[in-house]
């Protein structure tokens, strides 16, 4: 008996040691999330340059058929470049880069014409109804705006955040959303915006000024593969983002991952895209608010969540990048709260897969959050909490892994409801 209980210990020893031989690093982890992170922007790069293939064939035959053509490529773009939001918060490159190509909510007066509903002026923004497009000259906040040549440098350097105004978006998805679909003027009815595809016919122009609409449209989405471009040169092999991760350690790039994940998931999602919006019952404080694709950013951005804990991304081409995980760095501290979070990301993708269906079987994201509609409430907020649920599971992994305390965006539509009113 001692010899088998002998071989038995013997034959335990060795499968342990093997597991800890090929137990995933941290190294390991980091990399991969730097790959994943790469080609999540190629693929983001590569729908960026589809986009433009069909904005150049609107441009060039105007029609209803090549703007439907347009705005779906605008639509298949933000699925992969949703799924890198995740790499927010902790990475400083991308944060700060951010604004750049995903900013919301933007006032569209300042770029072209609008419903007479929205008004001439604003106290806030100097700019809000400034019209770039009708107006090659103007002066706003005392400063006189040479435009009129529409280029990539005048939306970058003078219009976006001008006067230091946020809601001045010039730049990024959201300025070629509004070009391409107009003003959603219906509320929580349902539609979306329904530009003409004369608003860009030179010889038939409806809404004047179709060639400087035509300039703008082709200058933003020149501008939004430049800056594609740079984040992909970014996460190559010794690039700026892979260079910034690595000098942090090994614990405080697996602390870039959870902060990413946790900030994302609570404050970011759950608070300032959804909680807000709710609580409001404001069809304006939806993320895709032209096109009504609400409910796609939502989604790729929880499938984004779930990436970055499985180590896998899920490629244009259907090939796949996967490797080392945060995953497995929790499991070998301790199975149960792997086993916990991998549950808590599984109910809030089911949740959002079950928004995702309802938007595009019932009713639009912006119809689901209109006040009175309880079912359409309750199916947003189970997508809010869900998140929230995952986030003190995130959490709880910072904690198994003995990282530091991190704190994640927060949002007073979570944290200090009272003031959203105030």
């Amino acid at each position: 008996m001692r010899l088998i209980k002998s071989a038995l210990l013997t034959a335990s020893a060795l499968v342990m040691a093997g597991t800890a031989a090929n137990a995933a690093t941290k190294a390991e982890a980091l990399d991969n999330y730097g790959d994943i992170a790469l080609a999540i922007y190629e693929d983001s790069l590569a729908s960026a340059k589809d986009l433009k293939k069909a904005i150049d064939a609107l441009v060039a035959n105007p029609s209803e058929e090549t703007l439907a053509a347009a705005r779906q490529a605008w639509l298949q773009s933000r699925n992969p470049y949703q799924q890198s939001e995740v790499y927010r918060f902790g990475n400083a490159i991308v944060d700060d880069w951010e604004g750049k190509v995903n900013a919301w909510p933007l006032d569209e007066g300042m770029i072209d014409y609008t419903d007479a509903g929205y008004g001439t002026e604003s106290e806030a923004n100097p700019y809000y109804a400034a019209n770039v497009i009708a107006n090659p000259t103007f002066t706003a906040g005392g400063e006189e705006i040479d435009a009129t040549t529409i280029t990539a440098e005048l939306l970058a350097d003078q219009l976006q955040e001008a006067g230091e105004v946020e809601a001045n978006v010039a730049t990024g998805y959201h300025a070629i959303e509004f070009l391409l679909w107009g003003q959603d003027l219906n509320g929580t009815n349902a539609g979306a915006g329904t530009r003409p595809a004369t608003d860009f016919d030179t010889e038939n122009c409806s809404g004047g000024n179709c060639d400087r609409r035509v300039e703008y449209l082709q200058a933003v989405t020149d501008l939004l593969i430049s800056d594609l471009e740079d984040m992909v040169a970014n996460w190559k092999d010794g690039g700026d983002a892979r260079k910034e991760l690595a000098d942090k350690g090994e614990d405080g790039g697996v602390a870039t991952i959870l902060t990413g994940m946790g900030s994302l998931s609570y404050g970011e999602l759950a608070g300032e895209r959804m909680k807000l919006g709710l609580m409001l019952n404001d069809p304006e404080e939806e993320h895709d608010c032209f096109s009504d694709n609400t409910h796609n950013s939502h989604y790729y951005d929880v499938v984004g969540i779930n990436n970055v804990f499985h180590g896998t991304y899920t490629r244009l081409d259907g090939s796949k990048v996967e490797g080392a995980s945060l995953k497995e760095l929790i499991a070998e501290k301790d199975p149960a709260v792997a086993a916990e979070l991998e549950e808590k990301l599984q109910a809030s993708l089911a949740a959002f897969e079950a928004l995702k269906t309802r938007a595009e079987t019932v009713e639009a994201y912006d119809q689901m959050i209109g006040e009175g509609n309880d079912e359409g409430n309750a199916v947003v907020q189970a997508a809010i909490d869900a998140l929230i649920d995952q986030t003190a599971s995130i959490q709880r992994a910072v904690q198994t892994l003995e990282l530091e305390q991190i704190a994640f965006e927060g949002s007073d539509s979570l944290d200090n409801p009272s003031a959203v009113f105030e």
